[in-house]
């Protein structure tokens, strides 16, 4: 039987000690220190030449670049902010100006003890403790606890000498008058950037230029001293002087205030104007707001209601209509109508508000009187298309030209849109529309002698070196001849006088004429007038030789309702303020005797 050996299995090698040692197939083996050396010397070559060819490509190629981005990493750009310029009346008076402040911002990986920190801080900023501490806890380094500090708070909180708590330079809007002349100053958002009034309008020029600086900084996060900067100067803003005198301002809307509470109107306005040069002298709304509080006031109230609100001007607008109708040659100031009871036109009756009856008025009674009929009557005389270009030379439909922010234009319809009946109501004020700087304007042609000049609320822009800045000179337009404006002078003079619809409009010493207004309301929802009324009175003074404008406008008064109830007295006692203020004296003269009412009627 054969047997199956087994393999013999060769015995392990072992070195001169004895000790096992492996058996290795590998070209190499641990005990070849030659072929070993010479696989170190072929590694390192490859090591030390993958490190040249990197030297080279940093150094030679893109070495350039890489120093490039590695200062950019060093570099640091700080925004210089550009100090705002200010905003001041007339006479130089602060409405508007920019203050130093600190900015409040903490490096919460540095303070130790927030809420310490916090119990510390809270009295002075007046928050809460608890709320503050949890601002001041965490490892953000830049969280900005307070904007626009006082440099007296900081100063408190800087004694503190709490580790993490920085204090950045900075500034802040304030407004010295509070809510005077808010409505026309207008007021900054939390950026700095204007949002209504003349900060708005004149964002751009009152804001600057910002400028910068740049610096390279070291590990630390500090400037490198010996490293170059680069800064870029910021440009001030410029100065803005308004036409507005605060003083006259300042009385007007306090007899506002009290007039609109007193007939619990919705609103109200007066606007004061120089009618030789076009200067607005007070601008005036109720309600109003205080511009270093706006986040108190409702949006309605922070625009400006004499530019913003137009409405339908009633019987101020007769001025107009019969300027036309005199500078045209259809009649004169001594002429007379036979006024019936009612009148019929495109199928309406139309009725003067107190229906008299029938009666003979002359021209300046119509005006005095504030005649409905009378108005239509006359106006007929020159026809629809002719009436609707003065209303245009008035700048009725066109922009006042201030570029004020959210300014109405107002509204007459063009002549192919008129109905049977746009011809009659258009005569004595209904169917058109207008701010109240326009209804202004329109006195201040008559004033004028005739030449319409655009308002302006700007007196002059200064830059910081004090070089003036040229504004283009006012748009002027010539409406109507002298000799028609006087003699709508003395008809407005009537209407103040014995018999005429605003007796209390009288100044004491002066000779003073306007015109009063009560306006339906018209309801653009529903169609149709009777939502309200619009009280109103213009007037100028002295009437022989017009140096102050002053227009009245109550919208829709609960309590009373004729212009010359109302609004009247307001006139008067703005206009007896600032006949004093600008040190106007009476002329002098006397009033003519004009006839009215023409006894013996049809």
């Amino acid at each position: 039987m054969t047997q199956t050996r087994a393999p013999v299995r060769a015995k392990p090698l072992r070195d001169s000690r004895g000790y096992r040692r492996p058996v290795s197939r590998d070209f190499l083996t641990l005990g070849d220190p030659r072929k070993r050396g010479i696989a170190l010397m072929v590694i390192t070559f490859l090591v030390l030449g993958g490190f040249a060819v990197r030297l080279v490509e940093l150094q030679a190629v893109k070495g350039e670049a890489l120093a490039g981005e590695a200062l950019d990493q060093r570099l640091r750009t700080v925004i210089l902010p550009a100090l705002r310029g200010s905003i001041m009346d007339a006479k130089g008076e602060i409405l508007a100006a920019t203050v130093e402040s600190r900015d409040l911002t903490a490096d919460q990986t540095m303070i130790v003890d927030p809420r310490s920190a916090a119990s510390e801080l809270a009295p002075i900023l007046g928050v809460d403790p608890r709320v503050l501490a949890l601002k001041l806890t965490g490892d953000r380094r830049f969280v900005v606890i307070e904007k626009g500090l006082t440099p007296e708070t900081w100063r408190r909180i800087e004694a503190l000498r709490i580790p993490g708590i920085v204090g950045s330079s900075s500034s802040r809007r304030i407004y010295p008058a509070d809510d005077l002349a808010a409505n026309v100053v207008g007021f900054v958002g939390a950026e700095g950037a204007g949002l209504e009034g003349i900060e708005f309008a004149f964002d751009k020029q009152l804001a600057g230029a910002e400028g910068t600086t740049t610096y390279e900084r070291g590990p630390g996060g500090n400037a490198i001293p010996t490293a170059e900067k680069t800064r870029v100067e910021a440009t001030a803003g410029v100065d803005i002087t308004l036409t507005i005198d605060r003083d006259i301002q300042y009385i007007a809307q306090q007899v506002l205030a009290e007039k609109v509470k007193s007939s619990r109107s919705d609103s109200g306005t007066v606007v004061v104007m120089d009618p030789r040069t076009g200067h607005i002298l007070a601008l005036a709304t109720e309600p109003t707001f205080n511009p270093n509080e706006v986040s108190k006031a409702p949006a309605d109230q922070r625009g400006n209601r004499a530019l913003r609100d137009v409405y339908e001007p009633g019987s101020t607008s007769k001025v107009m209509t019969l300027a036309a109708v005199i500078n045209e040659g259809a009649s004169n100031i001594n002429a007379t109508f036979e006024v019936p009871g009612r009148l019929e036109r495109g199928g309406k009756f139309f009725r003067d508000h107190d229906a008299p009856g029938a009666e003979v008025l002359t021209l300046a009674g119509i005006m005095a009187k504030s005649s409905n009929i009378g108005a239509i009557m006359a106006s007929e005389r020159i026809g629809g298309r002719v009436l609707l270009r003065y209303l245009k030379k008035f700048g009725i439909g066109e922009k006042t030209g201030l570029n004020f922010p959210g300014e109405g234009s107002g509204s007459v319809p063009s002549y192919p849109d008129w109905s049977p009946t746009t011809f009659p109501t258009i005569a004595f004020g209904q169917g058109l529309s207008l701010n109240s700087v326009q209804a202004a304007s329109i006195f201040a042609t008559i004033a004028n002698d005739g030449v319409r000049i655009e308002p302006s609320l700007v007196a002059s822009v200064t830059k910081p070196d004090g070089t003036a800045v040229p504004l283009p000179a006012p748009k002027t337009t010539r409406v109507v001849s002298p000799g028609t404006a006087a003699q709508i002078r003395l008809m407005l003079e009537a209407v103040v006088g014995e018999g005429g619809t605003a007796p209390k409009a009288g100044i004491r010493g002066y000779r003073v004429g306007g015109k009063t207004g009560t306006a339906q309301m018209f309801d653009p929802v529903n169609g149709g007038y009777g939502k309200g009324v619009v009280a109103s009175f213009i007037g100028m003074a002295p009437i022989d030789d017009p140096q102050l404008v002053v227009a009245v406008a109550l919208v829709n008064p609960k309590k009373g309702r004729y212009g010359g109830q109302l609004a009247g007295p307001v006139f008067k006692r703005v206009m007896t303020y600032a006949l004093q203020a600008r040190q106007i004296p009476p002329t002098g003269t006397k009033p003519p005797n004009l006839p009215l009412v023409v006894s013996g009627k049809p």
